[in-house]
Parts: C-alpha cells; sequence; structure tokens
C-alpha cells in the first residue's frame, strides 16, 4: 500500500513530467516519518530545494497538511534532511518563471528557501496551494494566539 505523501507526489509528476525529481517514494517516507498525529496531507509536490538549474540532485518532497508545510529529503546512503514551516514562521511566496523551468520561494522568518526546476504550468497550482493555505491557517493561528 503506497503512502498518502507518496500518492499525492505521484499525482502532481504525473500532470508536470518535465518537473526534475527523483527518488519521490524514499523522499515521501521521510515526509510520512515526521506526520504527527492528526495531521491531514493536503496536497504534495517535488522539486529541487537550490537556486541552481544544473544542480539536479536534491529533489525533496514539499507536503501541505493541515498545520504545516514539511520539505523533505532522504539522502543517497544514509541520513535525510528535514524541514518543517508552521503558519507563524511563514512571511512570503516569490514565483519566478524561466524560459524552461519555474522557481518557488518561500520566505519564512528563519531562512529563505529555494524551490527549483518546476514545469512552468505547475506554478500557478503550486502558488494558489501554498498562498491560500498559509492565509487560512494564518488567520486560525492568530485567533488562537488572541
Amino acid at each position: 500500500m503506497e503512502s498518502e505523501v507518496y500518492r499525492k507526489a505521484k499525482e502532481f509528476k504525473e500532470r508536470y513530467p518535465f518537473t526534475v525529481a527523483w527518488r519521490l517514494k524514499a523522499h515521501s517516507k521521510i515526509a510520512e516519518l515526521h506526520l504527527n498525529p492528526g495531521e491531514i496531507v493536503k496536497y504534495a509536490f517535488a522539486a529541487q530545494k537550490n537556486d541552481n538549474p544544473f544542480d539536479i540532485i536534491t529533489t525533496y518532497i514539499v507536503v501541505l497538511t493541515n498545520k504545516r508545510i514539511l520539505l523533505a529529503h532522504k539522502r543517497l546512503l544514509f541520513g535525510y534532511f528535514f524541514t518543517a514551516i508552521t503558519p507563524d514562521m511563514f512571511n512570503d511566496l516569490e514565483v519566478k518563471m524561466g524560459l524552461l523551468w519555474g522557481k518557488i520561494y518561500i520566505d519564512t522568518v528563519k531562512e529563505f528557501v529555494h524551490l527549483s526546476n518546476l514545469q512552468r504550468e505547475a506554478l500557478p497550482e503550486i502558488e494558489t496551494c501554498i498562498t491560500e493555505y498559509m492565509m487560512r491557517e494564518k488567520r486560525r493561528y492568530m485567533k488562537v494566539s488572541e
């Protein structure tokens, strides 16, 4: 049985086959490992986490859940990288379209996340999902903290 993260990432890759992404199943397992109880996977996509169009070996799975954004990468031999972005840490999102691929930049309080080598046609879908998600979650987060 395949995981929800892998299924959604695979669907994304089938819709946008020119997105440069490898080893979706391995990266998805890392994201699944870090899902908290009660977290629901809303959307998932794959991208390269770098700003270099020629660096094609840093594929990450990006997962939007009902609580946060997860970024997961399984290293080739051992270990992995994992980042979680909560709504209070999210600042801004930027989209850039190039000749062949597009890029998404997620600005957080602590870092600037570069997601590149995305098929150009995928950019509006990703932007809409992340922006709507973050606006909704930030409103919820602000109500809870008041």
